[in-house]
Parts: C-alpha cells; sequence; structure tokens
C-alpha cells in the first residue's frame, strides 16, 4: 500500500472555479481507489475531519479548514463494452467531464453531447445527476462504483438504486458516506439527437447530424451566456430551478403570462430560477466582493478576495430577495464545506 504524504496548510484557492480564499490544514492527492481505506484510517488516526473534493466546481469551500482535505485524482477508462445495440463506456472518478464528453465524440458515440462543457469531475456527475440542455446523466447511466465509508468496502451502484432525481441522487442523502470511484454509461449505436432546448431546435433538419455538431452548439450556447470560470470564477448555475405546485407557480404566471414553466409528470410545475433572479432586478447586483453575472442571473461571481462568507451573505440576499418578490423558495445547487 503507498504511503499517504499529508501536505501541511493546503492552499485550495486554485482548487476551486469560484476561486474563493481557502485552506486546509492537510492536502493529499488521491490517484489510486485502493488508498480511500488509508485515508479514512490516517484520518481516524490523526482525529482529523476529512472533506473529499473533485474539481472544485459545485462547492463553496470555507476559508479555514481545520482537517484534511483530499483531492479525488484517479484517472483512466474507457470503452468496456461493444454490444450490438449500445457500448458502454467507463471513466475514473478524476477524470474531467468536458474531457469525457470528448472522448465519447471522438469515439463516434452520441448520448452525453448535451452535457458538454460542464466544468467539474466525472465522479461529482452522478452525484449531483448533472443536467443541461434537456439531458442529465440518468439518462444513460449504466452503474457507478463507490466506496463505502461505513463499511470500508466498495459498492456497484444501478440506475435504480441511485434514486435519480431533478439534481438529486441518493448520494445526497447520506452525505459524506460514499466516495464515486468510477462511472460507466450506456451510449445506444442508435443514437437521437435531443433538440428540445432552445438553440437546439435549429439543428433539427439537418442532414447526416452528427453528435460533434450537437456538441459544438451545446458549447457555443454555453460560451455565449455563461462566463467562463476560468477567466470570471464562478460555480455555475448556483440555484435550483424550483419545482413548485400549480397552486404557488399561479400568481407568477398570472403576472407575467410569459414566464418559462415546464409542467412536470407529478403535476408540478418547474420555473426558471435565473429568470425569478432577473426579475427582481438583481442582474448584475454586487455585494463586497461577490456579485452576479452581468451575463446570466444564476452564476453569482467572485469579484477578487472573495470568501465562502460573502457568496453565503449575496446568495442569503438572493433568496430573501425572490421569496418577497414572488414566493417562491430557492435552494442552492453548490455544498457549501
Amino acid at each position: 500500500m503507498t504511503a499517504l504524504t499529508l501536505i501541511p496548510d493546503f492552499d485550495l484557492t486554485a482548487h476551486n472555479t469560484l476561486a474563493l480564499t481557502a485552506r486546509s490544514r492537510f492536502g493529499v492527492k488521491i490517484e489510486r481507489a485502493e488508498d480511500f481505506p488509508a485515508l479514512y484510517a490516517l484520518a481516524a488516526e490523526q482525529n482529523l475531519p476529512l472533506r473529499i473534493l473533485g474539481g472544485g466546481s459545485n462547492v463553496v469551500l470555507s476559508q479555514d479548514f481545520d482537517g484534511i482535505t483530499a483531492l479525488v485524482s484517479i484517472t483512466g477508462g474507457g470503452i468496456i463494452e461493444n454490444g450490438p445495440d449500445a457500448t458502454v463506456v467507463e471513466a475514473s472518478a478524476g477524470e474531467t467531464w468536458h474531457d469525457f464528453v470528448v472522448f465519447t465524440i471522438d469515439k463516434g458515440l452520441g448520448g452525453i453531447e448535451n452535457l458538454a462543457g460542464i466544468p467539474g469531475t466525472v465522479g461529482a456527475a452522478p452525484v449531483q445527476n448533472i443536467g443541461a440542455y434537456g439531458a442529465e446523466v440518468a439518462d444513460v447511466f449504466e452503474s457507478l462504483l463507490a466506496y463505502d465509508t461505513t463499511t470500508g468496502t466498495t459498492r456497484t451502484f444501478t440506475g435504480p438504486e441511485c434514486k435519480f432525481a431533478y439534481r438529486d441522487s441518493v448520494f445526497k442523502y447520506e452525505p459524506g458516506r460514499y466516495v464515486v470511484l468510477s462511472l460507466c454509461l450506456r451510449l445506444k449505436r442508435d443514437w437521437q439527437p435531443n433538440l428540445k432546448f432552445a438553440g437546439l431546435s435549429e439543428l433539427e433538419g439537418t442532414p447526416d447530424l452528427t453528435p460533434r455538431q450537437v456538441m459544438d452548439r451545446v458549447v457555443a450556447l454555453r460560451n455565449s451566456k455563461l462566463p467562463d470560470w476560468r477567466v470570471t470564477p464562478n460555480a455555475g448555475s448556483f440555484f435550483q430551478n424550483p419545482i413548485v405546485s400549480l397552486e404557488d407557480a399561479a400568481p407568477v404566471l398570472a403576472e407575467f403570462p410569459t414566464a418559462p414553466s415546464f409542467p412536470q409528470p407529478d403535476g408540478r410545475t418547474k420555473l426558471s430560477a435565473g429568470w425569478l433572479i432577473e426579475k427582481t432586478g438583481l442582474k448584475g447586483f454586487r455585494m463586497g466582493r461577490a456579485g452576479i453575472s452581468e451575463r446570466h442571473a444564476l452564476v453569482l461571481i467572485n469579484l477578487g478576495g472573495a470568501t465562502a462568507e460573502d457568496i453565503a451573505a449575496l446568495a442569503t440576499h438572493i433568496k430573501t430577495s425572490v421569496q418577497s418578490r414572488f414566493g417562491i423558495a430557492l435552494h442552492e445547487e453548490p455544498v457549501f464545506t
């Protein structure tokens, strides 16, 4: 077993897409799945809390963490099954999600092109059930391998066991218990493009349309709407689109009949969090070292030197404002840790 080396006073500013000023008492890089038992044993021996971090794209890091922050850097993957109806592809948790999408496209496989450009690692994708442009990971999910910190063993999860829902999965029910090690997706050979989302419907009727063309359009759309976290630090969409009862949605739709709304199978309605924030007059709003992007009201940005406290204060102001204006409660997507 490889000995793990703890790095003292570990700077995490470059390990979160919000570029928040953050440090951990210790940091460690995990490059092998089999190192997790030793990692948890080490944390117990040192009597220190342990925090797992992937790409840092869906977290708001505390300024000082008095414990161990482990960076999941496990790489590898490829095609593991070529069947007559579908191809199963696998990627390790530390792989960059967008690179994984590009890998499938390069192999001539369609199925996750609508999810191109989403920041973060493969390991975080099923936990959040990431989605964009009318698609989500659950649509093509085959299985995943996770380390169970309670039993100290690895476990394979199938789709039903993951209990996927909108930006949700079983892994959120017991935070910290499971660490995703790898992900397998089943991509059908009989690929059908998902062009239902605005901006993609223009591709309808394109002769011999390919997954790469859809991916390129998705990336172009994202770049036109969302600030690049490498230039303007952000965590992407900061709030979930609220799914509310028809009764709660009625006042909004009565005042704004053309407001974005999407009927749900259970009879409720999904509203646009970005639209609600913009109609509250907060697009481009600034509060100290944090602000709301002028390009997209759903994106909170670091104006320079921001901390978790700055982001939390701004998020609270947004939620209070939207609740006061529309009576709709917003919930954050990123995890404060």
